[in-house]
């Protein structure tokens, strides 16, 4: 850690205390912290100590400035007024120096303002081999920071492309015969995680270890880079209604409204968060529990949360640990009380606007993207119709119509909100009946505020209040939720079945009711490299830790079961799966016997959990004519 190494600075220099003296109470300090981790621990931590002290030399300050780099503005020139006279001043640290006038009147905060911000965080970048690529759109698809895209176009568009601008034949007959494809990665955003390419699947034949994405050096390729993801941005996005957006690759042409946020590299939650910001940010309104996803999701001076070229794009605002589920009920209530305002003044206007137009809008069918920009597009036309009349309803229509259109409502939060703090908000919100859709990011324990135990917590598992490892297990989240029968549950794992997952988003919104998603999400509190953290998202789910399903009531109607199990049986030894991981591992070396009593335990509870969801997803439900 790095107060290993600062501490062993300030102690070597300052003379608080003998310099000996004081570097061998360090490494007293550091055979207790981590003595019950490992002799190998121990060893790493005092070689930091060792190195420190080997290179700890004085630089001298010069007299005169000789360098000839210039820092860059904290945005580039061609930024909003509003990005350049408040975000990049809080940016620069000058937060102090802006004043009240310039702040928002009412609170809001501009959408996408992250891509302003140029970290340049990243040492090396993913780089696209287009010779090798198959088009397939996972590397998009688990991206977390929505710095990997993927669009197709008319070759037309590419006259005026720079030198260095890659494209390819596009595959498959979805799309016009001879238009092509480019794989794009913003080279200033990327924080070089690697998810993108340990999920690839395309390999290079001609060399060994090579896929159809690598990572480079980000330095030399920054500036050419830079101008080919401008040029990239100023393609159109290919129409959304002729796309497959329930499929991987069909999805992931549709542009990310989550992007460039302040999450770790390698993060498990954004992907889901910004595959649900591609399907519906549109008409999307969502209600984010405190936690990582109200950090990297809405923490100044940058918002992560985007618009389309059209202007439209997810309405957002965070809430506590223990209300979130009620205040996003409220949006739910809100919304219908406008829609049905709207649809009863529309009656009062039948008519004055046209009996068979008012019809149209008051019963029109929004289960598709098609259906969706039908209305948007007869509800520009009641807006023009509304300006040529005089009517006492006029203003207060125009003022709800935009309620017409299907409003998409998500209530986004940790494990930590939705298991503990604020599980009974939650579960009266899933009783509730009304039309929301709830998406739990899973970490198993509350990364935010330093991983803490929560109710997702394994067994086995160490967390803070869970020093010797969770004795408990895991409560199943999933089971309480289908037991009311009526409500749309589905538990996925991006790295185990993207397309499961994009399944259970589709179904979930689709579905005219209470919908919940359990999404498992590795953390860097779980201690391993998180560019392997799709592998373990596998493991867990071929452990039988993590069963996969989709539990759907509208299946009842047609005589099927409501549960579908994606998961197979548990094929690989739970071992395989905890011991990837210093939370299992470490009580390992703490205290033996207790790793293998929990591991036992463990175990027995997947065969347990797997038994049940079997025997649930073989019920019969179709009514048998003698």
């Amino acid at each position: 850690r790095i107060n290993t190494i600062m501490q062993t600075c300030f102690f070597a220099i300052s003379g608080v205390l003998p310099r000996d003296e004081a570097i061998a109470k360090i490494k007293g300090a550091i055979q207790k912290t981590y003595g019950s981790k490992g002799e190998k621990i121990v060893q790493m931590n005092y070689a930091a100590v060792d190195k420190t002290l080997a290179n700890l030399h004085e630089i001298k300050i010069p007299g005169k400035i000789t360098s000839q780099i210039e820092m860059p503005p904290p945005v580039p020139d061609n930024a909003p007024d509003f990005v350049k006279d408040v975000t990049a001043m809080l940016i620069a640290g000058k937060g102090d120096e802006v004043p009240v006038s310039k702040m928002p009147a009412d609170g809001t905060w501009p959408l996408g303002t992250t891509q302003w911000e140029k970290r340049n965080v990243g040492l090396e970048v993913p780089v696209w081999d287009e010779e090798v690529c198959i088009q397939c759109n996972k590397c998009v698809n688990v991206c977390p920071h929505a710095v990997i895209r993927a669009k197709v176009y008319d070759p037309k568009i590419l006259e005026n492309a720079p030198d260095t601008f890659k494209h390819t034949k596009v595959r498959g007959k979805d799309f016009p015969e001879g238009w092509v494809y480019t794989l794009q990665v913003a080279v200033e955003d990327c924080t070089g995680c690697e998810l993108c390419v340990e999920v690839c699947p395309a390999k290079n034949k001609q060399e060994v270890g090579k896929k159809a994405i690598n990572m480079m050096p980000q330095i030399p390729l920054r500036e050419k880079e830079r101008e080919n993801w401008n040029f990239f941005l100023e393609i159109p996005d290919y129409d959304r209604k002729e796309l497959k957006i329930d499929t991987v690759k069909g999805s992931q042409f549709l542009r990310p409204l989550f992007e460039f946020s302040g999450a770790c590299p390698g993060c498990g939650e954004t992907p889901y968060v910004k595959l649900a910001s591609q399907l519906f940010g549109d008409r999307m309104i969502v209600a984010n529990a405190t936690g990582c996803s109200s950090i990297y999701g809405g923490n100044l001076p940058t918002t992560p949360w985007a618009m389309d070229e059209k202007g439209r794009g997810p309405a957002w605002s965070n809430s506590l640990f223990e209300d979130n589920a009620e205040f996003g009920l409220g949006f739910r209530l809100t919304i219908d009380k406008h829609n049905q305002q709207a649809k009863e003044m529309l009656e009062g206007m039948k008519d004055i606007l046209g009996a068979e137009f008012v019809e149209k809008l008051v019963n029109a069918k929004q289960k598709d993207e098609i259906g969706i920009s039908k209305q948007r597009e007869r509800v520009e036309e009641l807006k023009t119709k509304l300006g040529k009349i005089d009517h006492p309803d006029k203003q207060n229509l125009l003022s709800l119509a935009d309620y017409l259109v299907k409003k998409s409502v998500w209530i986004m939060g940790g494990d930590g909100w939705a298991y503990d703090i604020g599980y009974g908000g939650l579960d009266h919100v899933l009783a509730s009946g009304k039309n929301v859709n709830i998406l739990v990011l899973d970490t198993e324990v509350y990364s935010n505020t330093g991983g803490q135990m929560s109710k997702a917590t394994p067994t086995g598992a160490v967390a803070k209040f869970a020093a010797g490892g969770k004795p408990l297990p895991k409560k199943d989240l999933g089971m309480l939720a289908l037991s009311y029968g009526n409500v749309y549950v589905a538990r996925v794992a991006m790295g185990a079945n993207d397309t499961q997952t994009v399944k259970a988003f589709m179904e979930a919104e689709s579905y005219d009711g209470p919908s919940i998603i359990i999404a498992y999400s590795h953390c860097i509190a779980h201690g391993y490299n998180m560019k392997y953290g799709m592998d373990q998202q596998k493991r867990a789910v071929d452990s039988g830790h993590w069963i996969m399903f989709r539990f759907n009531p509208d299946r009842l109607k047609e005589g099927k079961n409501p549960l579908i199990l994606d998961s197979k049986a548990p094929k690989i030894p739970l071992e395989e799966y905890m011991y990837n991981e210093t939370r299992f591992k470490m009580v390992s070396k703490m205290n033996p016997k207790a790793a293998k009593e929990f591991l036992q335990h463990a175990q027995e509870q997947v065969k347990l959990s797997w038994r049940k969801y079997e025997n649930m997803a073989q019920m019969e439900f179709s009514e048998k004519t003698e």
